[in-house]
């Protein structure tokens, strides 16, 4: 028996992290495909979030690991839009990426390893 909450928060997790990998993700790990410095530093993004997502909230082994992941994402991308946050207009722009640009790129890496690697 499947349990019904738990296939709703991973689909509904699922969804969210796809469009904000379509909106800005493919962009970002796109640059730093072509960049070695912003791979580095989306390469820290990325150990910072997994940390923040496993060990540093308390209560968080009780939540699937992709709507933890959404649920961090979701919460800086709301603070940044309520602060007047955009993306980088163009691929250019992501060499001077912003922390939130950054940040969020991470959480789509993230989410990109663990759709090929769902027990992560």
């Amino acid at each position: 028996m499947f349990d019904a909450p738990d296939v709703f928060t991973h689909f509904s997790a699922r969804r969210w992290l796809d469009r904000l990998h379509d909106e800005l993700g493919a962009a970002g790990l796109t640059a730093a495909a072509a960049l070695p410095g912003l791979s580095a530093l989306l390469d820290q993004h990325a150990a910072a979030v997994r940390d923040a997502t496993t060990l540093g909230l308390e209560g968080s082994a009780a939540v699937a690991g992709l709507a933890m992941l959404a649920s961090y994402g979701h919460g800086v991308r709301g603070y940044a839009r309520e602060h007047g946050w955009q993306p980088p207009a163009d691929p250019a722009a992501w060499c001077a990426a912003d922390w939130i640009s950054l940040r969020l790129a991470a959480v789509c890496s993230l989410a990109q390893t663990r759709r090929m690697a769902p027990g992560l």
